[in-house]
């Protein structure tokens, strides 16, 4: 049995020093025969990337993107699904020593080029069928201060690159060295939605990587021989830390779907590859519950991890019954990782307790502090999930970008705790029990959705006067999208209006946040101060 606590100072000997290059530590210290990425498309034929072919593809990248003007510190955006472009432009940001921004497909232009404006990007790259997101308009300047790259064969606008057309003949150029940034220096600028105001840029620096490596090795136990698949998204933390990240930093094939979720192709994906380590979203699971019978014999999976959202009681009764395995549930942000959980490896496993979102992992001090006083509440009362900043070595999160006052409010006036914005209670030995989420953010089928975009994009409907945005419990996806509305005098409420509604907010923010429930009303209910009680919407529903 090995020491977790060794490993994780070795691992932030490794990762935390003035040494550290993303690429190297990535990508180029694995053997180059090595399998990095297997992507899989709709038709489920792989497409093996090895550790050579992702170096000397991303260094050729490289190369290009240094002759636009691309260097060390400067932002680079992705507007591209999962697969092995992704992999060799992500490595080809990192070896300059410049910052992976990824942005999720789903957005809308609006919140596509709020991103890049706040990032300051030089530079965006996106699958073909992304490219008209870019388009000037209303949300997109006509003189935009980034270059795009496209993954396709051929540019689709006048000015704009490909990947193909920038790596060509890239063999004249003087190959770049792997940048060493040091563990302090930001490699990813990745945006978690607001509940009170725009998204907020979370800074990943390099030393984040111990905090990673530590879940991949201990939450989610990936060993040398799984064949590991993390169906998250890329562009969220969960599929960008431990479905990107993580699996190339411990040098092991991910598998990488380039399609949408769907539960009989999951099935397909389980059984023909060989799938032994199975990471996702509740939203999946639960999907999986309510349209399988039965598995097919091949599937043979050692490993179920969950995380997003609360993971329900029931569905861990029947991955346990269908797969024969536990279905183990984990608890993170963005701005940490996953930093408590029920851990799969053998030298931290500890019992599962149903309803608990288990214990802190290695390089973690996770306790709840009382609801008002920045004191420890007793064991077993409810109060604010806190983060032990001092008795956390693998803490890494110092703030949002360019917003000191989001920044200050994630932690207590001495430093101390770390301030998740949620709720539970803990129990002697350890275990954490969610309760509610402070902040009203909203979790849909693994997806943090904040309040505050959907009401933009409503609000800018002329017939709206004043928009609420919640979310509903909700069987398959956790919770849905919710909107009370206030119409301006004149205005009449209907079925018509309320799917233009919805439409709005497809085309102004993203297509996943769309609110299923619309309902009319005459007023929302307000704090003396003005701000939207959003506990009390819900009973206007009728």
């Amino acid at each position: 049995m090995h020491d977790p606590a060794q490993q994780v100072r070795d691992w932030l000997a490794t990762y935390d020093t003035p040494t550290a290059s993303v690429a190297h530590l990535l990508c180029d210290r694995h053997p180059a025969d090595a399998v990095a990425v297997t992507e899989v498309g709709p038709e489920l034929l792989p497409h093996d990337l090895t550790f050579g072919e992702l170096a000397e593809r991303s260094t050729a990248l490289a190369a290009a993107m240094a002759e636009l003007g691309i260097t060390r510190g400067d932002h680079v955006a992705t507007l591209m699904g999962k697969g092995t472009e992704l992999a060799v432009t992500a490595l080809a940001i990192w070896r300059l020593g410049a910052v992976h921004v990824p942005l999720f497909t789903a957005f809308a232009p609006s919140a596509i080029a709020l991103r890049l404006t706040h990032s300051d990007t030089r530079l965006v790259i996106c699958d073909d069928d992304q490219r008209p997101k870019l388009d000037p308009g209303d949300d997109v300047p006509a003189d935009a201060p980034w270059h795009i790259a496209t993954t396709g064969p051929a540019p689709l606008r006048e000015g704009d690159h490909t990947i193909a057309g920038l790596t060509r003949g890239s063999g004249g150029r003087t190959a770049p060295a792997p940048v060493a940034v040091g563990g302090d220096a930001p490699f990813v600028l990745l945006y978690t939605s607001g509940t009170a105001g725009p998204p907020r840029g979370v800074e990943v620096p390099v030393r984040a990587l111990a905090a990673f490596h530590a879940y991949h090795r201990y939450g989610l136990d990936v060993a040398d021989d799984d064949v590991y698949w993390n169906t998250a998204d890329p562009a969220w933390a969960y599929g960008l830390y431990y479905g990107l990240v993580s699996p190339l930093l411990a040098g092991h094939r991910s598998l990488q779907l380039r399609a949408g979720f769907d539960p009989e192709l999951t099935l397909d994906v389980l059984a023909i590859f060989g799938v032994t380590n199975l990471a996702a979203a509740p939203t999946v699971y639960r999907t999986l519950r309510a349209t399988t019978k039965t598995l097919p014999p091949e599937i043979a999976v050692r490993r179920l991890s969950s995380a997003g959202e609360p993971l329900n009681s029931d569905v861990v009764a029947w991955a346990a019954d269908t797969f024969g395995v536990p279905l183990r549930d984990h608890y993170g942000q963005s701005e940490l990782g996953i930093f408590v959980g029920h851990q799969n490896h053998d030298d931290v496993a500890a019992d599962m307790r149903v309803g608990s979102l288990g214990t802190a992992l290695p390089g973690w001090s996770v306790t709840v502090l009382e609801p008002v006083a920045d004191g420890e509440a007793p064991v077993g009362a409810f109060g604010r999930v806190a983060v032990d900043v001092k008795a956390s070595p693998l803490m890494w999160f110092r703030g949002y970008r360019d917003n000191p006052g989001a920044s200050a409010a994630r932690f207590t006036p001495d430093g101390r705790w770390y301030l998740t914005g949620d709720t539970g209670s803990q129990d002697r030995e350890g275990y954490l029990y969610f309760s509610t989420r402070d902040d009203d953010a909203i979790l849909m089928s693994g997806y943090r959705i904040g309040p505050f975009d959907v009401e933009t994009a409503l609000l800018q409907h002329p017939a709206v006067a004043e928009a609420g945005v919640y979310g509903v419990p909700d069987e398959l996806s956790g919770q849905t999208v919710a909107a009370s509305i206030v119409l301006h005098e004149g205005s009449r409420a209907s079925d018509e209006l309320a799917e233009e509604l919805r439409e709005l907010v497809r085309a102004r923010f993203a297509e996943h946040a769309y609110p299923r429930r619309i309902t009319f009303v005459d007023e929302l209910p307000r704090t003396a101060s003005g701000k939207i009680r959003r506990g009390r919407l819900r009973p206007a529903q009728g």
